[in-house]
């Protein structure tokens, strides 16, 4: 995603608009661990402070740097946080579906946000204005709390990211993501749920490399690719590889 396909998305984003409540979002933020402890009376009221947006595919939700001011609720569709370099260089932090929130971290700080937000199929969200949601914190302490627990949990993500980018060469990030794949989805064979390129803005690298280290996987028998498929051959050598034992640095 180049700088100019940035300003365009951020026309689009500028284009959204609400476009009304709808019967299921009381039942949605019922959902948020923030919104677990409120009461029935509570969420009605929290819902009708809510406005409901609809975003189209690569449409911006908010960009980095721009002013925070409210929370988001994604109701429907799926969202990536990510940053881009000035050079198109792209780094996906995470990706959110139905009932994640966005944007806690300058709601408190009062800076921009640190990432964008980019909508990676239909999305419609529930923004929640940055003044209520702070008066619902003050008035619900169990509310705050909750969302300290989220950053925290965020913040060690970033520093998972800054360890991998550290320390870790591709050929070692490849082979963790393969295997945390595998581990989740409990079996060998996989369909690759992104393309090189995509892999390589998660892994913060860029997508020669991603395809030099699976290449090598397929070349030493660790695995066996076939198009977008991949069968893990060797787990055990995947998962030392995956441990940075013995791996050749890419």
């Amino acid at each position: 995603m180049s700088r100019t396909a940035s300003h365009s998305s951020r026309r689009r984003r500028r284009a959204a608009r609400p476009t009304g409540g709808r019967d299921g979002d009381i039942e949605l933020l019922a959902r948020v661990p923030y919104f677990a402890s409120l009461r029935a009376a509570e969420l009605r009221e929290l819902a009708s402070r809510c406005a409901s947006r609809s975003f189209g595919l690569e449409t911006a939700l908010f960009e980095e740097g721009d002013p925070c001011h409210g929370l988001l609720i994604i109701a429907e569709g799926a969202v990536e946080v990510r940053q881009v370099s000035l050079r198109g260089r792209e780094q996906v932090f995470h990706t959110e579906g139905p009932g994640a929130t966005l944007g806690e971290a300058p709601l408190f700080d009062r800076g921009g946000y640190i990432a964008s937000a980019v909508a990676t199929e239909p999305t419609r969200a529930l923004f929640l204005p940055r003044s209520y949601l702070l008066a619902l914190c003050r008035r619900r302490p169990e509310v705050a709390l909750a969302m300290l627990e989220t950053l925290s949990r965020r913040l060690r993500g970033f520093a998972g990211i800054v360890t991998d980018l550290a320390f870790r060469p591709v050929a070692e990030r490849v082979a963790r993501y393969l295997t945390g794949l595998s581990a989740r989805r409990r079996r060998r064979e996989l369909n690759l749920p992104l393309t090189q390129a995509q892999l390589a803005a998660r892994l913060g690298t860029v997508r020669e490399l991603v395809a030099r280290a699976l290449a090598e996987l397929q070349r030493s028998g660790v695995i066996a690719r076939t198009h977008s498929t991949i069968v893990i051959r060797n787990p055990e050598r995947l998962a030392a590889l995956a441990r940075g034992d013995a791996a050749e640095p890419v």
